[in-house]
């Protein structure tokens, strides 16, 4: 097993669906009874029944986006944590605010297997470049390195000619932070002549990795993987050195819904990454990130056995106003359960001269004028604004989760 965290990790399919018989039942009774806001929402749900991702995709989403609003009627947390403050190691914030709490276990945010998979060994020094201030980035790499027997150095964000020398006097062998301030201090060392070589690997997050990032690293010979996750739910998926999409980690449950609703698309369509948690401290139940990912078909060739995302791909809350009138994905998936003839529909909205334009882009195995005319009429009765309707065949619409497309130029 020396080349995986533990033995969760490569599991058969069966056998990670008979954990999953025992433990989503458990989970969602444990919500209903110590988080109110669950209480309310599962109020009819057999807890018993839900031993399974069918089953799961029955029950309503949560989303990030309501958690400002569910706080502030309902501080702290907005009724989402089932452990009580006292009992908490620590308490964060966020952008929005919103608050995160952190239970007193070891690792509470389960990075140690995405550092493990980066390269990450007992006793190495971890270079640790996330912010220990008010969000609990730090906290959750800092927690997965003490998990694995590692010492941290807590960096913290910028300085980078501090940063730099501290590095080369500590001689850390990983770094942890945003994907481009790795190259930051590195070249920053290279100016003072210092010798930073000791980092031969790195774990980024919480910024876009891009191509050209990634080939400059691998051009100096070092390893550096990514990431995704959040401060509500800590590692979603991580990269392992097989570099093919993320894998998600153990101890959640990863869907893939269209955008503005609960509903699970098919193995490589785009939509919105919705999570289940086997946190005991803080239960969230399908929970809409509002962050944009496709599932990727089979296993990863590392050996790695669990289901594959292609990582952060945008932002799923794409809400838009019209004429004054905000209209919201919510309201195209309305309109598609309406008619099951159409899989697929993007809503553009443009200019006609000075004033705003709506066409409903559906896709349809054949170019019925009655369904258009029933679209037209579902859409303005559901978004209160008249638009035209496009029938276009399967698969014309691009695989990007956009559910709502506004041309319009900006200023």
């Amino acid at each position: 097993m020396s080349g995986f965290f533990d033995a969760l990790e490569t599991r058969s399919a069966d056998e990670r669906a008979a954990a999953l018989r025992q433990a989503l039942p458990r989970q969602v009774a444990h919500a209903r009874a110590n988080a109110p806001h669950y209480a309310a929402l599962l109020a009819d749900v057999d807890p018993a029944e839900i031993t399974g991702t069918a089953a799961l995709a029955r029950l309503p989403v949560t989303r990030k986006s309501d958690l400002i609003a569910r706080q502030a009627e309902a501080p702290p947390f907005g009724g989402v944590v089932a452990t009580p403050m006292a009992r908490l190691a620590r308490v964060f914030a966020s952008p929005g605010p919103i608050y995160e709490p952190e239970g007193d276990t070891p690792d509470y945010w389960r990075y140690a297997r995405a550092l493990f998979a980066t390269g990450l060994r007992a006793g190495e020094l971890l270079h640790n470049c996330f912010a220990y201030h008010f969000t609990p980035a730090g906290m959750m790499l800092e927690g997965g390195a003490r998990a694995l027997g590692c010492p941290v150095f807590p960096a913290g964000t910028g300085n980078t000619e501090m940063q730099a020398r501290a590095a080369a006097h500590l001689r850390p062998r990983c770094y942890s932070g945003t994907p481009d301030f790795l190259k930051t201090i590195l070249e920053k060392g290279d100016e003072l002549g210092l010798d930073l070589s000791s980092i031969r690997i790195g774990h980024v997050t919480a910024g876009p990795y891009l191509p050209s990032l990634r080939a400059w690293y691998a051009a100096r010979g070092l390893t550096v993987l990514q990431s995704y996750g959040t401060a509500d739910l800590g590692l979603i998926a991580y990269e392992s050195e097989a570099r093919e999409g993320m894998i998600a980690d153990e101890g959640v449950v990863v869907e893939i819904v269209r955008p503005g609703t609960g509903d699970p698309v098919p193995e490589g369509e785009v939509g919105e990454v919705v999570v289940t948690t086997l946190n005991p401290h803080h239960p969230l139940i399908r929970f809409a990130t509002g962050d944009l990912s496709a599932v990727l078909p089979g296993v990863s060739p590392c050996g790695r056995t669990n289901l594959r995302i292609r990582g952060w791909m945008g932002r799923a809350d794409q809400a838009t106003k019209v004429r004054g009138l905000f209209v919201r994905p919510e309201q195209v998936a309305e309109i598609l359960r309406a008619h099951p003839a159409v899989r697929r529909a993007r809503l553009v909205v443009a200019l006609a001269g000075e004033r705003d334009a709506m066409t409903l882009r559906a896709e349809a195995a054949s170019a019925d004028p009655g369904l258009a005319e029933s679209l037209a009429r579902a859409l303005q009765s559901v978004t209160k604004l008249r638009g035209a309707v496009e029938l276009v065949p399967p698969g014309t619409l691009p695989n990007d989760g956009k559910v709502i497309e506004d041309t319009r130029p900006i200023g």
